[in-house]
């Protein structure tokens, strides 16, 4: 028998991760939603993983257009992450704040993000409540050096200061 939901949730929140944003684009609909579940996956071809609630809108815009990217959040754009997470219901275009452009895919991204990669769906696996999209990455950008934002117990921020040094 399975660990119970709330016990496998506490045990997680002690796993921290960056926090992105996926976004994707199907008949002129700009969608997106946060994520926190990015993982490189192959060098060559270059592949990354997204898993995605089932119950998302942006979940089935991602499975009907084939394509995503996925914008790296910096810590100082904790708000971006929360609207993403739809913790502002009051804003109904979650784009008209920000800058974005459009990438290869045609999906949008979000200019001053850390970095993104742009991806047409290489596959699609069922996993529970969610789907683990692996990307094929057509495009991608290292925009800047800063400290990233991060998600930890059920707290987003910085929990340590960006070093530059090389070791």
């Amino acid at each position: 028998m399975p660990v119970d939901s709330q016990t496998f949730k506490d045990v997680m929140a002690h796993w921290g991760s960056g926090v992105t944003v996926v976004t994707t684009v199907h008949e002129d609909n700009w969608k997106g939603t946060t994520a926190s579940s990015l993982s490189s996956v192959s060098l060559n071809p270059p592949l990354i993983s997204v898993c995605l609630a089932q119950k998302l809108y942006t979940h089935q815009l991602v499975k009907e257009s084939g394509i995503f990217a996925v914008n790296i959040l910096a810590a100082t754009q904790l708000e971006i992450g929360k609207l993403f997470a739809g913790m502002y219901p009051e804003i109904e275009d979650r784009f008209a704040q920000n800058s974005w452009e459009i990438a290869v895919s045609g999906s949008p991204v979000l200019k001053d993000a850390l970095g993104w990669v742009d991806c047409r769906i290489a596959h699609a696996y069922p996993a529970g409540d969610h789907t683990i999209f692996v990307g094929e990455v057509l495009a991608g950008n290292a925009a800047q050096t800063d400290a990233p934002l991060l998600y930890f117990n059920r707290e987003w921020g910085q929990f340590a200061e960006l070093s530059t040094e090389v070791k």
